[in-house]
């Protein structure tokens, strides 16, 4: 039987169920954005946008009198800007081959290529992330290390249900290889000879090598903070739309660029963070991430912009302070300076999200394949080079990435804590 000559649609159908595929973070983030952009026949352009609803909180009554609190809903946008290629020459004969065999020899390393890049993408969200465990040293050898993350996660009231991992490398095998000697058959025959290790505590755990790695700010001074915190100076209502506030801190080393980097993790002395259901106080400090690319220090200080805001009272209360005031207290960073550390993401789905959408059909363009399978959208475009006699292929994909609730995730790493 002679081979059918491949076309633009053909490819791309085989090209978009590769990629999903491959990609990880794609399965384990939240997908249902893409449904509120406008069904558009022609596709969309890089930088269109759709707004991301944050979740609200409310206090519970004591007795029968009603007590009426206004439904406070913040919202931010996520953007699809993000345009990720892959760029190709086939010749005549390539195009009259069976598509298993193109697949084989172009189209799946090429897709392996672009799922990596959007699982770096959507992983490159760990330094909005300011949830953060210590673990000892050794790494996550063992099932009361990895269980240090989830913990945090429970007693923080992150829903149980959903929940993923994805560990480095290092700190992956370190832990199958601790799982082989269980005495429990199914986990331990897993282990050892599909190098799996699947459900854990509740949490689905996998491997990436695309596992982000944080190098905190230089920090060479004993910083303090600047800020006379009373109910109400940082607001729901200020701040539900915002990705991040203004911190002021003094103490720091003169004039010193990079001192603080984001993601960069900090508490702040007696202020605690609290259940953000019960709103009780928890046994350990608030913890806040840096959202400012990088900080230049002015005379020994400097504003910051962090993330979350510090709340002390009504439904959205998300801290205590154990004394009047914070101003002079000292602060905490995790991790030392100028050194690097992986970052192992624990999180719920909705944590994140992911929205891939199909891209427009340029005019002019002949031959456009657009596929979309399991709410990932490919774009292939044949175009002839006249010049050099070349037949050209571009295989494009649009998406966008954000943090949709950054109480939904930990950072689990080797950083130590450094005051």
């Amino acid at each position: 039987m002679s081979n059918t000559t491949l076309t633009a649609d053909i490819i791309a159908k085989e090209a978009v169920m590769i990629l999903e595929n491959e990609c990880l973070m794609a399965k384990l983030c939240y997908r249902g954005y893409e449904e509120e952009f406008d069904k558009k026949i022609n596709g969309y352009k890089v930088g269109e946008i759709v707004s991301i609803r944050r979740p609200t909180d409310f206090t519970v009554r004591d007795g029968k009198t009603a007590v009426i609190q206004d439904v406070v809903e913040g919202k931010i946008p996520v953007t699809v800007d993000k345009q990720k290629g892959i760029d190709f020459k086939f010749s005549s004969s390539d195009l009259t081959l069976q598509i298993g065999e193109l697949s084989d020899r172009v189209i799946k390393p090429a897709m392996i290529q672009l799922a990596n890049q959007i699982d770096v993408d959507v992983m490159g969200l760990y330094n909005e992330i300011p949830k953060h465990v210590i673990i000892p040293s050794g790494g996550i050898d063992s099932y009361a290390d990895f269980a240090l993350a989830p913990t945090l996660m429970d007693s923080c009231a992150i829903p149980q249900a959903d929940r993923s991992a994805v560990l480095c490398p290092t700190d992956y095998w370190a832990l199958l290889g601790s799982q082989t000697a269980l005495f429990i058959t199914e986990a331990a025959r897993g282990a050892y000879r599909n190098a799996n290790l699947g459900m854990i505590g509740g949490v689905d755990t996998y491997m990436s090598q695309n596992v982000p790695t944080h190098t905190p700010g230089t920090r060479v001074g004993t910083d303090l903070a600047d800020l006379a915190v009373i109910d109400g100076y940082y607001t729901w209502a200020a701040a539900k739309d915002s990705t991040s506030v203004t911190f002021h801190i003094d103490g720091a080393a003169a004039n010193e660029a990079g001192y603080w980097l984001k993601g960069d993790i900090f508490t702040v002395a007696d202020l605690y963070d609290v259940n953000p259901v019960t709103k009780a106080r928890l046994s350990h400090l608030k913890q806040f991430v840096v959202m400012s690319t990088s900080v230049t220090t002015s005379n020994s200080e400097a504003d910051l912009s962090i993330w979350p805001p510090m709340i002390l009272s009504g439904a959205q209360k998300n801290c205590e302070l154990s004394t009047g005031a914070i101003t002079g207290n000292v602060i905490t960073y995790v991790g030392t300076a100028s050194t690097p550390y992986r970052q192992n993401l624990f999180f719920h789905k909705n944590a994140f999200a992911l929205t891939v959408v199909p891209m427009v059909s340029p005019p002019g363009a002949m031959d456009v394949g657009r596929r979309t399978y399991k709410g990932i959208s490919v774009r292939v475009i044949p175009y002839y080079d006249g010049t050099n006699d070349d037949s050209n292929w571009r295989l494009d994909v649009l998406y966008g990435v954000d943090v949709v609730d950054s109480r939904l995730a930990v950072r689990a790493s080797l950083m130590a804590t450094v005051s």
